[in-house]
């Protein structure tokens, strides 16, 4: 390889990294990946106590490709939307079974909307613009369809990327954590950890790749970053990024979701089953629920999820903000005596790690083709960014994270590398 020391640098070690990698050895290609955490995995992380920081299910399961890892490697899963028994909190109550009947035909009446909108030939605009209102129940199905799936508000959103990326079941949870598996899936790889890379060289005869490491020379590089760090220059690039691309990362901002795991000591909650799902209604203008998850795997544990720009706005605020305002949502539900009950939480927060500053990625309005540009091989093959940002079908997944990283792999072209 004369001065290179592999055929393909891979920056980043989470979901899309480890594919890639997987991919260029099964091409028959060297790497070597540069990680700047301590750890691997990425925005996909279990810690020791078996709670997904990041994330958490196998979306559309039967097309997601780590379905078929989980399986092999014998991992335990359940159907979460098969089993969850699904709560919503209104007026000071919990609702009626007509009532969330209603809340159900309002998301079925929201969803069918949405694809019509998307599907009516006018030019992309956010998606907020195209969501129905004035029901009972569509402001909550706007917040929860936006701040609480997508991780921001339907009026950041892109109406044509936002129904695009719209997924269906099964929503498979594993036992012993999405972050597991992933970690899993990259024994044996070259991973070198704490090697964050603040410059990558790309003008030409291969990527240079430079750190507190020092410096590495590769064929070719793929970078698996978040839109996230690279809309801050967390690395700068010698030459220049495209202009395309540059407007591809800014027009692919992180939104952030936050989770909360709060230990339930005996007798606070009603004996609701595992995985049981609870939404509180929208209260009045400005309201912004969270919602909850109670017992997962029968654990004594509440999850509390923070979307959007709350979420953000309590990132800023510091992890004690975050705890005061679950706790209080809860309080409102279940009483202030409850409230006091529950355990110290972990406490994520995406938003100001540095390693992504932010959770997943949506597409700004009018920039629907984003994902693709970001996507495309630069320098005759020897660039080419991955991620879930990049990939147009199942962007702010695992999914498409991993079928990105193999994308890049398989789209490097032979003079890159050869």
């Amino acid at each position: 390889m004369g001065a290179h020391e592999t055929d393909v640098l891979v920056v980043g070690a989470g979901v899309a990294g480890i594919a890639a990698a997987r991919a260029l050895r099964a091409r028959g290609l060297s790497c070597l990946m540069l990680e700047a955490k301590p750890r691997i995995g990425g925005r996909a992380f279990t810690d020791a106590t078996g709670f997904d920081h990041g994330a958490s299910w196998l979306h559309q399961a039967n097309d997601n490709p780590l379905t078929a890892f989980a399986e092999a490697l014998g991992f335990e899963m359940v159907d979460h939307d098969k089993l969850r028994q699904r709560l919503l909190f209104t007026e000071g109550r919990f609702a009626t079974q007509a009532e969330r009947r209603a809340f159900s035909e309002a998301e079925d009446r929201f969803w069918r909307v949405m694809e019509a909108a998307a599907a009516d030939g006018l030019p992309d605009r956010a998606a907020s613009e195209a969501a129905p209102s004035g029901g009972r129940f569509d402001a909550l199905v706007a917040h929860w369809e936006g701040a609480q799936i997508c991780a921001a508000e339907l009026s950041r959103m892109s109406l044509h990327d936002f129904t695009a990326t719209a997924l269906d079941g099964p929503n498979l949870v594993l036992r012993r954590g999405l972050g597991t598996l992933v970690t899993t899936l990259a024994e044996g790889l070259p991973i070198r950890l704490g090697a964050g890379v603040s410059r990558l060289e790309w003008g030409g005869g291969g990527v240079v790749a430079e750190g507190a490491f020092g410096r590495i020379r590769g064929r070719a590089g793929i970078i698996t970053v978040s839109t996230g760090v690279l809309a801050q220059g967390g690395i700068a690039f010698l030459p220049c990024l495209p202009v395309p691309v540059l407007e591809a990362i800014h027009a692919l901002p992180l939104g952030l979701l936050n989770k909360l795991a709060f230990p339930i000591p005996p007798g606070v909650l009603p004996e609701f089953g595992p995985f049981a799902s609870l939404r509180r209604d929208i209260a009045g203008p400005g309201d912004r629920p969270i919602s909850w998850i109670a017992r997962p795997y029968g654990a004594p544990v509440m999850l509390a999820f923070i979307g959007g720009s709350l979420a953000w706005e309590l990132s800023r605020a510091g992890p004690a903000a975050a705890e005061a305002h679950a706790r209080a949502e809860f309080a409102r539900v279940f009483g202030a005596e409850a409230a006091r009950a529950l355990g110290a939480p972990i406490i994520t927060d995406w938003g100001n790690d540095p390693a992504f500053f932010g959770s997943y990625s949506h597409a700004r309005p009018g920039a629907q083709v984003a994902r693709r540009v970001l996507g495309e091989p630069l320098g005759d093959g020897r660039l080419i960014f991955a991620g879930e940002a990049c990939h147009p079908r199942f962007a702010a997944t695992v999914a498409g994270a991993w079928l990105s990283g193999e994308a890049a792999a398989r789209n490097l072209l032979p003079e890159g590398v050869g």
